[in-house]
């Protein structure tokens, strides 16, 4: 059942016909037939092949047709001899990780403390984080799909001296998906995931990690357009951070924490429309920024002067202010920073030269974003609204690499 590209963008269209008959969004298909809506998305385009024939008949059932209604050329039953395919989109692998209790057979039979090896836990760990700073979500859920059970497993049963540092690492993975899970656009499943990163981090003793693991929360909340239950989250764990390194100088991995969530404070205010706090969160962004001195990474938060200056152009484009977040955002040097910050810039570079209706400039600053990460151009929702927004500014004029980029986000009015 092996189609050729153009084969699969009519059985989209053919999808998408019989799902709009039905008067069915894509998220309710989607959960209608347990799959998610970004999968049936990619489906929709023709981007995501259906080869295997029972999740064929999974489609055709949720779309009320039979499987040869919906492909003609589908066979009444697979043969006997023929593998299932595997199939991988996004996160989809990952969110069956936070379906549930991780490990229910060591619940029911706690095993006896055994050695784990933790040294290779911990390059996986790192190996997890590069795939998020880099949005390479596929490898990211596939890896996370058997590391994530291992941990929880060598957590509880290693020999108490090592049980501290599996719990941290625990919690770092975790914190790793909640962040993934923001970037797609997955909320709810960040939600999950970042409050069981806080509930690891306390079992590791390590206290900075709780209030890290707090900051991926407030993003979920963000995504959720939760705005009062982001600020609630962020306040609490700034306040008692501040309460507790009144002298944190020496304290870097404390600075940073401190200066990720008054930038979490500073965007929620900025969704909210609250230009006044959301400049006086970035005052005291660059403040902590000032006192560290340089640009870390400590706990994955990439904080420093140059993330904060990133952030500072985030918040302009969400106050309007595109003049000042093209002056920020062209003299800085994101060369030292993961592939998921010099892409961010850029698309927020995009955003602001689009608010000008520059369409030139807003669509070269967007293709360099996806040419360094295709996943967030073609997925992060402000992404696809500034490349519909392009494409109406431009009308009859519309430049061909503008109409191949809103094909390849699927972000056509």
């Amino acid at each position: 059942m092996e189609v050729t590209s153009e084969e699969r963008r009519v059985f989209g269209a053919r999808v998408a016909d019989l799902r709009e008959q039905r008067g069915l969004t894509q998220k309710q298909l989607a959960a209608e037939i347990g799959r998610t809506a970004s999968w049936l998305s990619q489906v929709e385009r023709g981007i995501q092949p259906v080869n295997r024939l029972d999740v064929l008949r999974l489609l055709a059932d949720g779309l009320g047709v039979s499987v040869q209604e919906l492909r003609a050329d589908a066979p009444t039953q697979a043969p006997a001899e023929e593998p299932a395919i595997e199939l991988s989109n996004d996160l989809d692998q990952a969110r069956l990780v936070i379906s549930g209790h991780p490990v229910p057979e060591v619940v029911l039979d706690p095993a006896s403390p055994g050695p784990a090896n933790v040294e290779e836990l911990q390059r996986a760990v790192e190996r997890v984080w590069e795939l998020t700073h880099a949005n390479e979500f596929a490898e990211l859920s596939s890896t996370l799909g058997p590391l994530v059970p291992r941990i929880e497993r060598a957590a509880r049963t290693a020999p108490p001296e090592d049980r501290g540092r599996l719990w941290g690492l625990l919690s770092r993975t975790y914190q790793a998906l909640a962040a993934a899970f923001v970037r797609q656009d997955e909320a709810d499943a960040a939600w999950v995931a970042a409050d069981r990163a806080i509930r690891a981090a306390e079992e590791s003793g390590n206290t900075l990690e709780v209030f890290a693991s707090v900051f991926r929360l407030s993003q979920a909340f963000v995504r959720l357009k939760h705005l009062d239950q982001a600020e609630h989250s962020a306040t609490t764990a700034l306040n008692a951070l501040e309460r507790h390194y009144r002298e944190a100088a020496g304290e870097p991995e404390a600075l940073s924490v401190i200066g990720a969530l008054h930038l979490a404070l500073a965007l929620i205010h900025a969704r909210a429309g609250d230009r006044t706090r959301a400049r006086q969160e970035m005052k005291r962004a660059r403040e902590v920024a000032a006192r560290l001195g340089e640009d870390r990474n400590d706990f994955n938060l990439e904080f420093g002067p140059t993330n904060v200056e990133i952030q500072a152009v985030s918040i302009a484009v969400e106050l309007g202010d595109a003049g000042e977040a093209i002056e920020v955002g062209t003299e800085l040097d994101t060369s030292s920073l993961s592939l998921e910050r010099r892409a961010r810039l850029k698309m927020d570079l995009g955003r602001a030269y689009a608010q000008r209706r520059q369409v030139g400039e807003a669509l070269g600053a967007l293709l360099d974003a996806e040419d360094l990460s295709p996943d967030l151009i073609h997925t992060h929702v402000a992404a696809r609204e500034t490349i519909r927004d392009l494409l109406l500014f431009a009308g009859r004029a519309t430049p061909p690499e503008l109409k191949e980029l809103a094909d390849r986000a699927d972000a056509r009015p």
